[in-house]
């Protein structure tokens, strides 16, 4: 059963080794889950998946593998009365095996239950008789009878049924879809290298238990330094025309990266990198940032991320005068790899879908002069991104 289970997520792409499937088999060799779908469902999902990235192929080769017990619809097919018998008798309480005599024992509610479905053909709402929700039939969800089992309902609401059986949903964690509230941060965390520093606010336990046994008892407190992130980061964030379609996939960036990044700095520009960039997009005029100062003021170590879509024309990027709002007197090319020759490790990020980057040449020459490094702003983009620059 289990080769079967991991050769499905392997056809899925979910990338598990047989390293995990023996610690799978070892922990349900435990006892650790026992003769339920959902608990194997979430150990299995913990144990196989090392990425979250990889949820949404592991629920659809779960659904491909279970789909006999997880896809089951009382109005399309019959239930298989051999697993619903094991089911039952191995969830029934001595206190519900009494209660069952009052409609003739196991027996009698099967029969029963399959002649109901037989007769029913659509929904039913009430009653005494008919599998449904809000009656008192034996059978089915939000009603209430001492001897029922419960079909179709999200929770237990009279504990009294002998069973609960469900349809389960699998919800998309597509790591190729645009970023979002639910997965920016997931992604982000890649990036993520935690160092000791500052100041010893925190108890280091394990060290003081362990100098306090061999005090003989007395007390050894030992602190230390709180984990801080050590990565460092710069962004630079592309402003105002073609990027105002993508103002809420950049704001979401850039509030995820705030909560990530310890040392992090952002700076905006427009098209393309030139002598000045800003941080004040009211004041943009009014206050701007010298290309120059960024690099005498951050060390070769931070790590660079332009968010943009680089989409403009080539002259913004290969002329003198080339801007759209001031004259530079250098083309743009040349403040670019400037800050490439200071910056070891720079990526781009792209918001527009990657299959339409063909169709601008600007994007073409800004992927050559960042050597190739520009990438998809989804989950998965972000993730190739961040391997780049570590």
């Amino acid at each position: 059963m289990f080769i079967d289970f991991f050769l499905t997520l392997k056809k899925h792409k979910v990338p598990c080794s047989l390293r995990e499937l023996l610690d799978l088999i070892a922990l349900l060799k435990k006892g650790v889950v026992f003769a339920d779908v959902e608990e194997f469902y979430n150990l299995a999902k913990i144990v196989m998946v090392k990425d979250e990235i990889h949820y949404d192929k592991y629920d659809n080769a779960f659904a491909e593998y279970f789909k006999g017990i997880e896809s089951i619809d009382i109005f399309d097919q019959v239930l298989p009365e051999d697993w619903l018998r094991k089911e039952f008798e191995k969830n029934l309480s001595p206190e519900e095996k009494a209660q069952l005599k009052a409609l003739g024992g196991l027996e009698a509610l099967m029969k029963t239950l399959k002649e109901r479905l037989e007769e029913q053909k659509k929904r039913h709402a009430g009653g005494s008789k008919w599998v449904g929700t809000g009656g008192t039939s034996p059978f089915g969800a939000y009603g209430y009878n001492p001897e029922g089992i419960r079909v179709g309902q999200d929770k237990n609401r009279n504990n009294s049924a002998v069973k609960v059986w469900d349809k389960r949903e699998f919800k998309n964690f597509d790591q190729d879809r645009e970023l979002g509230t639910r997965n920016i941060k997931l992604a982000l965390k890649k990036l993520r290298k935690f160092a000791r520093t500052g100041a010893s606010e925190r108890l280091d336990i394990h060290t003081t238990i362990r100098s306090t046994a061999q005090n003989g008892g007395l007390l050894d407190v030992h602190m230390e330094p709180e984990r801080h992130n050590a990565v460092k980061v710069l962004m630079f964030f592309d402003i105002g025309g073609s990027m105002d379609e993508y103002i809420h996939t950049c704001e979401e960036l850039f509030s995820a990266a705030h909560t990530e990044f310890k040392h992090l700095k952002f700076f905006y520009f427009h098209n393309c990198l030139y002598e000045k960039v800003w941080q004040d997009n009211q004041r943009r005029y009014q206050e701007t940032i010298d290309l120059e100062e960024i690099i005498r003021t951050f060390g070769s170590d931070y790590k660079v991320i332009f968010v943009g879509d680089a989409t403009m024309g080539p002259y913004e990027i290969m002329a003198r005068g080339g801007s759209v709002e001031h004259w530079n007197e250098k083309p743009g090319i040349e403040y670019m790899n400037r800050l490439l020759s200071h910056f070891n490790k720079v990526a781009w990020l792209n918001p527009q879908p990657e299959t339409h980057w063909p169709y601008h040449h600007s994007i073409s020459v800004i992927q050559h002069i960042i050597n190739n490094k520009m990438f998809p702003l989804t989950v998965d983009g972000i993730g190739r991104a961040i391997k780049e620059i570590s």
